[in-house]
C-alpha cells in the first residue's frame, strides 16, 4: 500500500480535509474548530516563557509533519514490552493516529466496559460520552500544543468502565509511529463509582532511526471509590518529538496508582497534572526515566489538593548517560480549602557521565493551614566503592554498572504492583546501560 499525505505541515487545508474525513457529531466538530482556532493563534512556545524556560525547541519544524490521509500497515509492529507474557482483557493497537486493530473480552462488553478506538466509540456511544469530553480535563486552550491535539486528535483509545463493574484483567493500548508519521493521539479512561481496572499504555517507532512528531493527550476520570492502575511506558525512538498534556480527576474515595516510563523520544515535554476533587482521594505517581546520547526531557508535574483529607505520594527517578539532560519540575498545590492535605514529592538523579544533566525544581504552593507536605531532591554519580566491590566479586564493569542502576530503581519497582511492569522497565532500561568511561 503506498502512503498518501494531506499537504505538509498543519494547514487550514489539513485541517478541512480532516475534519470531512471523520463523520463525527456536530457538537465534537465544534470543539474541534475552536481548539483549531486556538492553535492558529498561538506561537511555539519559547525560553523566554516560564515553563519552558530549560526546553528549546526552535529546531522543531512543524511543517515537516502532516495528517495522514493513508496508512500502510507495517511490515512488523514494535514489541508490547508492558503485555509481554500477560494474559490481557483486551489489546487495541493505533499507527500515526489512525486505529489499526483491537480486540476485547465479550463478557466485558456485556457488562457495559467499552475499550477500543475512541474514533469509532464516540460515534457509537456520543450521548453517553460527550458529557465527559465537555469537561475539558486537558485543557484545550492551554497552550499551542494542547490546542492541536484537541483540534485534530485521531488513533486515540477510550476505556470506559460502568459504575461498580471490575475488570480483573489488564487492559491494554499500543499506539505507533512508522518514519517521519505524526502521532495525534488521544487517551481518555472514565471509571464511574466503584469501578476498578487496569490499564496498560505504551508508545513505540517501527525502527530506532524513525523520526517523527507526537502530540497527545491522557485524560483520566476516576469517580468516587473508583480504583485505577495506569501504566504509560514512552519509548519512541531517539528522534521522536513529544509533546504532551495528561491531567486526572480524582473523586472522593477513589485511588489512583499512576505510573510512567519515560525511555525514548529526541525532546520531551510532557504536563502531568493529578487534581485530587473528592475528600478521602489518594494518588500514587511513580517515575522513571532513562536518558542517553542527547536526549532532552522535560517532565513538569502537579499535585493539585482541591478538597480535604487527601493524599498524593510522588516519586520519579532519573538515570542519565552521554550527553543526555532531563528537567523535573514538580509542584504541590493545596487550596484553602484541602486541609489535613498529606502530600510529598521526591525526584533523584543518578548521573552515569560527567556530561549529563538533570535539573530538579521541587515547589510547593500552600493555602490551607492544617497540612503535611515535604519534597526533595538528589543528584549524584554512581559510587565507585560499590562498582569495585561488584567487579571484585567477578562481575564485569558493565553487569556491575547494570546492577546499581537496577538498585537505584528498585524504590519505584517496589511501589508498583504490577510485577510485569517493573519487569518490563527493568529489562528495557537493562539494555540501554552503556560502560561508564573512567
Amino acid at each position: 500500500m503506498t502512503t498518501t499525505l494531506a499537504p505538509a505541515g498543519f494547514t487550514q487545508d489539513t485541517f478541512d480535509a480532516f475534519l470531512a474525513s471523520r463523520n463525527e457529531p456536530g457538537w465534537l466538530t465544534d470543539l474541534r474548530q475552536a481548539a483549531w482556532k486556538r492553535f492558529e493563534s498561538l506561537s511555539l512556545p519559547t525560553t523566554r516563557q516560564e515553563g519552558w524556560m530549560r526546553t528549546d525547541i526552535r529546531l522543531l519544524r512543524l511543517d515537516h509533519y502532516g495528517l495522514l490521509a493513508d496508512v500502510p500497515h507495517p511490515e512488523e509492529l514494535p514489541p508490547r514490552l508492558l503485555a509481554a507474557g500477560v494474559e490481557l482483557a483486551g489489546d487495541a493497537v493505533a499507527v500515526n493516529s489512525r486505529p489499526f486493530a483491537e480486540e476485547s473480552d465479550t463478557e466485558l462488553k456485556k457488562q457495559g466496559v467499552l475499550f477500543g478506538s475512541l474514533d469509532k466509540l464516540l460515534v457509537e456511544h456520543d450521548a453517553l460520552l460527550k458529557p465527559f469530553f465537555e469537561r475539558h480535563v486537558v485543557d484545550p486552550f492551554q497552550d499551542k500544543f494542547s490546542a492541536l491535539n484537541a483540534a485534530c486528535w485521531g488513533g486515540g483509545i477510550l476505556l470506559y468502565v460502568p459504575k461498580n463493574v471490575r475488570v480483573e484483567l489488564p487492559l491494554h493500548a499500543l499506539s505507533v509511529l512508522t518514519d517521519g508519521g505524526t502521532d495525534t493521539g488521544k487517551i481518555i479512561a472514565i471509571l464511574e463509582s466503584g469501578a476498578e481496572a487496569t490499564l496498560l499504555s505504551e508508545t513505540a517507532s517501527t525502527a530506532g532511526d524513525a523520526t517523527g512528531l507526537h502530540c497527545g493527550s491522557i485524560e483520566l476520570i476516576v469517580e468516587p471509590g473508583a480504583r485505577l492502575r495506569y501504566v504509560n511506558l514512552q519509548n519512541w525512538s531517539n528522534k521522536v518529538w513529544h509533546f504532551a498534556h495528561q491531567r486526572a480527576v480524582v473523586d472522593r474515595e477513589a485511588q489512583l496508582q499512576w505510573t510512567i516510563g519515560a525511555l525514548g523520544a529526541r525532546l520531551a515535554k510532557v504536563n502531568q497534572h493529578v487534581a485530587l476533587v473528592g475528600q478521602d482521594a489518594e494518588a500514587q505517581v511513580n517515575g522513571v526515566m532513562f536518558t542517553q546520547g542527547r536526549q532532552h526531557l522535560t517532565y513538569n508535574t502537579h499535585q493539585h489538593h482541591q478538597a480535604p483529607y487527601c493524599r498524593s505520594d510522588l516519586l520519579y527517578k532519573s538515570a542519565l548517560q552521554d550527553d543526555s539532560r532531563t528537567v523535573w519540575r514538580g509542584m504541590i498545590q493545596v487550596d484553602e480549602a484541602a486541609q489535613r492535605t498529606d502530600a510529598y514529592q521526591r525526584n533523584d538523579n543518578l548521573m552515569l557521565s560527567r556530561e549529563a544533566r538533570a535539573d530538579s525544581i521541587p515547589g510547593l504552593e500552600i493555602e490551607a493551614d492544617d497540612v503535611r507536605c515535604t519534597h526533595g531532591s538528589t543528584s549524584g554519580r554512581v559510587d565507585n566503592e560499590q562498582l569495585f566491590y561488584a567487579m571484585a566479586h567477578g562481575y564485569t564493569r558493565g553487569e556491575a554498572i547494570r546492577m546499581i542502576v537496577a538498585g537505584f530503581f528498585q524504590q519505584v519497582f517496589d511501589r508498583i504492583t504490577i510485577e510485569s511492569v517493573h519487569e518490563a522497565l527493568g529489562e528495557a532500561i537493562g539494555h540501554r546501560v552503556k560502560n561508564i568511561e573512567e
